[in-house]
């Protein structure tokens, strides 16, 4: 089945693709070695024929036939020349002197020819040879030659070392193909079968590794980070979305309620009223909750960036501070500014001055009553900071990064006014102004601190 999966593959292709691109590359080379090699000893060879040729002629036209026909004699009885072929006949083909018997049959009257030479009459066949014919004067004719099996041998035995290296490499070459494919469709393998396994049962699944920490490690170990995540956001999810059940089930079940007492009572308008007056201020509080949650995704959306503009972050946190007052009267409770007088940041100076409210109205709301919240802005290096203080009970060190996730509430029980939705608000505007937020113990009571970069050079002010 692997192997049937490893055949068909497009690594495999690519693979035999690359084999062949090399075994044209390295039999061009092999030839190309094979020609300069049989070319260099052949034009050394011949460069002993002319020159051995040039001599006998010389001596032809000095010394006549006779002086030809003894230096041949002497060349053949001659051991350093036992590699050189004569041959010297008359116009009749009559053999005059030289180690042939005869002229070789289909060698050329003049010019370079390659003939086989017998050695005796048994021998079927001779040495090669290469050499060069003339014809003399009085139509005596001359061959001059050097036994080139060597040559023919060492040739051969290049064609037969190229032709084995091609073929073992090819073969290598392919058993490697196969392996590092059946390798990577292993592994490919692996990562399909964890995929099937998570759409049979779940995200609980993972791509196993194998310790080798290479790139496939990596792959899969991004691909197992990749499903943690996923998993913790359809947890995520499945939370908010029972959470939002939850907080719907209240209003509605208490509008239903008052509803189903109203139908069966007889009709009077001061109930009348009452009763319209809950039904629609909890109507307002379902639609607030959805109203938040399209807000908080518009946020997330980065789809307000178009009004960012420089705002004085002293000046939208003064506002706030000026709209909460009252409320903090109502629980004794000391709201003040505190910091320096400008604090330029860039940003959207609406969703900022929610952000600093949200977090205002928690701390007012969850704080000690007659305590004190303190919202200060200052600049630091490369940015500013606004912070909100309080001395209440404050947040466990535990529930710090879970406060921001939608409908999230400290109080399981959800009796308490709110939807868990203010704190996810503050998230989403401070991860569109590229801030980052922190919460810290203020001893007592919660510090919630916002990070915000430089101003952006040529930003508009507002």
């Amino acid at each position: 089945m692997l192997l049937a999966k490893t055949l068909k593959s497009s690594t495999f292709r690519l693979a035999l693709i690359a084999i062949g691109a090399f075994g044209l590359i390295v039999s061009a080379i092999f030839a190309y070695v094979y020609w300069s090699t049989a070319s260099y000893v052949r034009n050394r060879a011949d460069r002993a024929v002319v020159a051995e040729q040039a001599s006998l002629r010389d001596t032809y036209t000095r010394s006549g036939r006779d002086g030809l026909i003894a230096l041949i004699g002497q060349r053949t009885a001659d051991k350093s020349f036992v590699d050189h072929v004569y041959l010297l006949v008359g116009p009749g083909s009559a053999v005059l002197a030289g180690n042939l018997k005869q002229w070789p049959p289909g060698a050329a009257e003049h010019g370079w020819t390659e003939f086989r030479a017998p050695v005796s009459s048994s021998a079927a066949v001779g040495p090669l040879v290469r050499g060069m014919t003339e014809t003399l004067a009085r139509g005596d004719r001359l061959l001059v030659g050097r036994d080139i099996s060597d040559l023919d041998g060492f040739t051969a035995q290049i064609r037969a070392a190229g032709l084995a290296v091609i073929v073992l490499i090819f073969v290598l070459a392919a058993v490697a193909s196969i392996g590092v494919t059946r390798r990577t469709v292993g592994r490919i393998e692996s990562i399909n079968a964890t995929s099937r396994a998570i759409m049979r049962s779940g995200l609980d699944q993972r791509i196993p590794l194998r310790g080798s920490h290479d790139e496939w490690d990596r792959v899969a170990e991004n691909l197992n980070l990749m499903l943690d995540r996923i998993e913790t956001l359809m947890g995520e999810v499945k939370q908010a979305s029972d959470n939002v059940a939850h907080d719907l089930r209240t209003p509605l079940t208490r509008m239903r309620g008052r509803l189903e007492k109203a139908y069966h009572a007889p009709r009077g308008s001061e109930t009348d009223a009452a009763l319209i007056g809950d039904t629609i201020a909890d109507l307002d509080a379902v639609l607030g909750m959805f109203a938040s949650i399209t807000r908080i995704s518009e946020i997330e959306s980065r789809a307000r960036k178009g009004a960012f503009r420089t705002v004085n972050l002293v000046e939208v946190a003064g506002e706030v501070v000026e709209l909460y007052d009252a409320a903090a009267e109502q629980d004794a409770t000391r709201l003040r500014l505190a910091g320096e007088a400008d604090v330029p940041v860039t940003g959207d100076r609406d969703l900022l001055f929610d952000a600093i409210a949200n977090l205002v109205d928690n701390a007012i709301k969850h704080g000690r009553a007659g305590g004190r919240v303190t919202v200060t802005c200052h600049n630091v290096e490369g940015g500013a900071v606004m912070s909100v203080a309080d001395d209440g009970p404050g947040i466990p060190a535990e529930q710090h990064d879970r406060v921001f996730k939608r409908f999230y509430r400290l109080e399981q029980s959800r009796y308490t006014p709110g939807n868990g939705l203010g704190l996810s608000l503050v998230a989403a505007v401070a991860h569109l102004h590229g801030a980052r937020i922190e919460l810290a113990d203020n001893a007592p009571g919660l510090l919630f601190r916002l990070s915000f970069p430089a101003p952006a050079v040529g930003a508009q002010g507002g």
